[in-house]
């Protein structure tokens, strides 16, 4: 600094305010302004320090976070039911918005649409309550039962006086009398929960898609409940116990189809010998037979059979002998569907396979039991993908894409580039989720402006535009569909 002689004068160090006591200053006067209510920035300053970012491109219809890692979502009806560790929570299909809260160590949707309901209840607890997804009002509760079997149009629970003498029930979902009953003496429910493993198929799995992503599927005609080493086949139109069955030493039995498959695995020079018989419901008769077909329920160590078939619905998934992959008719035994060598089938049900090319350079959708494909569209080697009532789900990787198809004709429902898992799939869209953020994608809403068929694709109908419905099965013979009236 110069004085008016044009000399410098000199200056003490600190004499002026530095930059963090300009700093400290301005943090003062904010505190005193936000304490006296004149000015509070800190509300919106967090609000945007916490703002969550898009899961998705394009973005999802709603977005929330939740308070905690979700177990399981189901669509049910307009509410999305979110099964947590300690709780379970219903959310606008809408808007996300919660619409209840209950503590429960356990929940399930049985019913579809409008007649949809929510199951809970605590883990050694007998007992469970009916809920309305909406309103999360309890419509019915039981004290007594130990598990619970929930479907799209029964729920079925059971309750035992003693271990060996338990009466199995069915109800309507939204029913108040049980619509029959039936004995068993005893069944496997493992902690007291929903939905106890039974003798049927389990689902393919694949990463990025959540194992219960179709949600609550139609009750197959025939169940199989193991109860001491042996397996009670009950008939679910009627409650009646058609067969009280042992297996062999070499067998595995499963319910499939509306037929018991005894499925033989027989250890011989090294190797696994395997044999498969459907069985009929009511005379234990011999239907069909297969051989040389391992459906992939034993394990390499003396060809024990551990595991339950690979499959869904009416249909079950195994390798032949040449290492070709297959799909069989639970019912009759046919061959829906034999893959090329080096193919591998991602999902099935009783309606298609898709399947992963052999250079896994595509996924193809192919008809089963006709022969033909779909449709066919480019895919990473390692795409994962599931079948829904909805629509077919692939799941890609590098770059990151969920992609929701018409099952019948290919056409895009919804592309995503995202990270996120496939979580539940409706009749308009579906859940997706990373972590605890969980948001709704709407189907036509999200596939980037109006997308073509895929390759070798049915254009379908006039309007193909709509969402598709959903494409429940009535078996491979029709058994699962009352017969049509001729009189009108």
């Amino acid at each position: 600094m110069f004085g008016a002689d044009g000399y410098r004068v000199p200056v003490a160090k600190g004499s002026g305010l530095g930059v963090r006591s300009w700093l400290l200053l301005g943090l003062i006067t904010v505190v005193v302004l936000a304490a006296t209510g004149v000015w509070n920035p800190f509300p919106t300053m967090w609000d945007w320090m916490n703002r969550p970012q898009p899961i998705s491109q394009p973005d999802v219809v709603w977005q929330q976070r939740i308070g905690g890692t979700p177990r399981s979502v189901t669509i049910a009806g307009e509410s999305v039911v979110i099964e947590q560790r300690t709780r379970v929570e219903a959310r606008s299909l809408a808007a996300g918005t919660q619409l209840w809260e209950r503590k429960a160590d356990w929940s399930a949707v049985t019913g579809a649409g409008r007649e949809a309901v929510v199951v809970v209840g605590k883990l050694l607890v007998k007992g469970y309550e009916v809920l309305d997804p909406t309103t999360g009002v309890t419509r019915r509760r039981d004290d007594d039962a130990v598990a619970v079997w929930t479907y799209r149009n029964l729920l079925l629970d059971a309750r035992c006086v003693e271990a060996t003498d338990c009466t199995l029930s069915a109800w309507d979902p939204r029913g108040t009398v049980p619509l029959w009953t039936a004995f068993l003496p005893g069944v496997s429910t493992g902690l007291l929960a929903d939905n106890p493993n039974l003798l049927d198929s389990r689902r393919l799995t694949s990463n990025r898609i959540d194992g219960e992503v179709a949600g609550p599927e139609a009750v197959p005609p025939l169940l199989g409940f193991p109860v001491d080493g042996r397996v009670h086949v009950v008939d679910t139109a009627t409650g009646r116990v058609l067969q009280n069955v042992e297996p062999g030493r070499e067998e595995r039995l499963a319910v499939i189809g509306g037929r018991l498959l005894r499925i033989t695995a027989r250890s011989q020079d090294g190797s696994c010998y395997y044999a498969i018989s459907g069985r009929d419901s009511a005379t234990g008769q011999e239907a069909w037979q297969q051989s040389g077909l391992n459906l992939r329920t034993a394990d390499s160590a003396g060809c024990v059979q551990r595991e339950d078939p690979y499959g869904a619905r009416n249909v079950v998934l195994g390798v032949s002998p040449d290492g070709r992959e297959v799909v069989l008719d639970g019912y009759d035994g046919r061959l829906l569907l034999v893959t090329a060598d080096a193919e591998r089938v991602l999902a099935v049900d009783d309606r298609y396979a898709l399947v992963r090319a052999a250079d896994g350079g595509a996924v193809s959708a192919r008809e089963l039991g006709a022969g033909r494909t779909r449709w066919n569209r480019p895919a990473g080697k390692k795409a994962g993908a599931a079948l829904t009532p909805y629509a077919a789900i692939v799941a890609d990787e590098k770059p990151n894409r969920l992609v929701a198809l018409d099952p019948r004709t290919g056409r895009e429902l919804a592309v995503l580039r995202t990270s996120a898992n496939a979580l539940a799939v409706g009749p308009a869209g579906m859940v997706i989720g990373e972590g605890r953020e969980i948001g709704y994608v709407r189907f036509g809403a999200a596939a980037g402006g109006t997308p073509g068929e895929a390759d070798g694709a049915d254009p379908g109908p006039a309007g193909s535009g709509a969402v598709p419905q959903p494409q429940d099965s009535c078996g491979p013979k029709n058994e699962l569909c009352a017969a049509p009236d001729p009189g009108k």
